[in-house]
């Protein structure tokens, strides 16, 4: 996902400033499938603070009716809904671009619960990122400038779409640790040391090695806590214990995810 390491920026470096969607955005349009009416209802008001034009559907069937009557750039769908499920409906989609000769249209899973529906099961299914529940406006920020037309583009492997809101900002660092000096030194140190324990704990997944992966797990809390919580020091916590019991192979899915929202969140501080 990106470089990784380098050198942090300079004290010139401004709090991150208000999402502010590309203009471009006016001119496109998301699908959303959703059952709830109360996650249609925060989806309709959070498309529309973005600019994108949006249509509303309730489960997976309505949704393939409006998919092939008219053109989208981008689907938000369900997981689980009653009945036509938003896998179903995802493969429907892929039949018919194939058939039809379309492009790819991405398509993010909307879910609560990632044990069910888990990254792999989205990607078996020919969705291309997921978003987690309860849903923030940073987080589907985050998913759009990634995989809607005109952004940088998709991206490879799992997607998870951090919660940025909850991350720290320059300013305050700045206010914890006294000076942008010293930010810069900490995060320049913190970021070296984070991604190469990134870079062995993927080595420590895909061999397979559990006494590796859990102390490269122990490492990065370490790094995760020092600049405040961001919910990754407590999953790598669950992990642990996840990996000490059952081995590395049973929760190779979730150590890779939360590979990728790490890999999210350094590249964040790279930034900041």
């Amino acid at each position: 996902m990106g470089s990784q390491g380098g050198s942090t920026a300079g004290a010139s470096r401004k709090p991150d400033s208000p999402i502010g969607p590309p203009r471009h955005w006016q001119q496109l349009n998301v699908l959303v499938v959703e059952d709830h009416s109360a996650y249609r209802l925060l989806l309709s008001w959070l498309l529309q603070k973005l600019g994108l034009g949006h249509e509303l559907t309730t489960d997976g069937f309505m949704g393939l009716v409006a998919f092939t009557s008219r053109p989208f750039d981008l689907v938000i769908s369900d997981c689980r809904m009653p009945f036509m499920d938003g896998y179903s409906m995802t493969r429907a989609i892929r039949r018919h671009e194939r058939e039809h000769g379309l492009k790819r249209v991405p398509i993010i899973a909307l879910t609560a619960n990632l044990q069910n529906d888990s990254p792999q099961c989205c990607r078996e299914a020919g969705m291309d990122a997921w978003l987690p529940k309860p849903l923030t406006l940073e987080q589907l920020h985050a998913v759009l400038v990634r995989w809607l037309p005109g952004s940088e583009g998709p991206q490879t492997g799992p997607e998870a779409a951090a919660p940025v809101a909850s991350w720290p900002t320059r300013a305050t660092l700045v206010t914890t640790f006294g000076s942008d000096l010293i930010v810069d030194q900490l995060l320049e140190t913190l970021l070296v040391e984070a991604w190469e324990d990134q870079r062995v704990l993927r080595l420590a997944r895909v061999t397979l090695n559990a006494s590796l992966t859990t102390e490269r797990l122990h490492r990065l809390v370490g790094s995760l806590v020092f600049l405040g919580g961001t919910g990754l020091e407590s999953c790598a916590m669950s992990l642990i214990e996840q990996v000490h019991t059952d081995g590395v192979a049973v929760h190779s899915m979730q150590l890779e995810v939360f590979e990728a929202r790490l890999c999210a969140y350094l590249e964040y501080l790279a930034e900041v």
